[in-house]
């Protein structure tokens, strides 16, 4: 055998990142494994699913059991593929059904428990014990469609007509006519705005739909922001209480040094006073000061004696 060092370090080396490769895939889809990710896998048929998607959350009396893992078209109808967690009781009549999560669309699989013994592991849920999505976004299309097929002014001419058959009724009576009847004329004069409200409308849930992985993104965030200011809950008491304390403290030296303070206060208010009387001589003192230090510093400057001249006149 040859040495380790010998051989082709070209195969060594795709070997290498080979068994590098095969780790990370199994790193990242170990939930996958038959062995490692543990689990009983089941599949439910649906007439349709919106957006579910691979990877939402599975869930039994709204606690997550598991993960869907798989959405196929399967003839007329679609499979979903989904794993629950060991231990998870399943009956022989067990139902599924596509819900909303949040108020952006998101959904998860709910499973509904039902009938006597226990799911094997594999069985596919029919469709007849399926329920499909309700479909917000559609439910506002459908409303702008039908809106539009409407004829309002038919809507009107027959509420017109009812108000005329009910004149001969009971005040009370006509009176309610009546203002369905100005209702309806509202309505019809106002039949483009609200078409035009519709459509807005529609074109806003669009909108949602199209981004509803990053709402839903800024949503999470907005619950770890939340998460994490309830965690640091107590450093922020705390630190309200030393806030207290030290102002506590600081209330009691207050109270502790008044006896000094105010005749300190009381001498520093008459040196205040007296400078402000002496403020002209004061302000000469400084003006004159600079020269006189400097003849001062001269004199002084060339020795620890006084330096000066002296003139002394005579007859010429």
């Amino acid at each position: 055998m040859k040495p380790f060092r010998e051989r082709n370090p070209v195969i060594i080396g795709l070997l290498g990142f080979t068994i590098i490769a095969l780790l990370l895939v199994a790193a990242f889809r170990a939930d996958r494994l038959p062995i490692i990710g543990a689990g009983d896998t089941y599949h439910a048929e649906f007439s349709e699913i919106g957006g579910l998607k691979d990877g939402n959350e599975v869930r039994v009396a709204g606690v997550p059991v598991g993960k869907v893992r798989g959405i196929e078209l399967a003839g007329n109808k679609v499979k979903v593929t989904f794993k629950v967690d060991k231990g998870t009781r399943l009956g022989r009549e067990t139902g599924a059904e596509i819900r909303i999560r949040t108020l952006l669309g998101a959904q998860f699989l709910a499973l509904t428990p039902s009938g006597s013994g226990r799911l094997e592991k594999g069985t596919t849920i029919p469709v007849s014990r399926t329920v499909p999505p309700y479909d917000v976004v559609q439910a506002f299309s459908d409303l702008s469609t039908t809106t539009d097929a409407l004829d309002v002014g038919q809507i009107s001419d027959a509420l017109e007509t009812l108000s005329d058959v009910a004149a001969q009724t009971p005040e009370e009576f006509r009176g309610a006519i009546r203002g369905v009847s100005d209702l309806s004329r509202n309505l019809a004069a106002r039949d483009d705005q609200i078409n035009t409200l519709l459509v807005n409308l529609k074109k806003v849930t669009g909108v949602i739909n199209s981004r509803d992985d990053e709402l839903v993104q800024l949503v999470k965030d907005s619950s770890v922001l939340f998460d994490a200011v309830t965690e640091r809950r107590e450093a922020i008491h705390r630190l309200l209480v030393s806030t207290q304390e030290i102002s506590e403290q600081l209330s009691a030296l207050v109270d502790d040094t008044e006896a000094d303070l105010k005749p300190a206060l009381r001498q520093l208010r008459a040196v205040t006073t007296m400078l402000a009387r002496n403020e002209q001589s004061l302000d000469r003192a400084l003006t004159v000061m600079p020269g006189f230090l400097r003849v001062f510093a001269n004199a002084l400057g060339n020795g620890p004696w006084f330096e000066t001249y002296v003139k002394i006149g005579g007859a010429g």
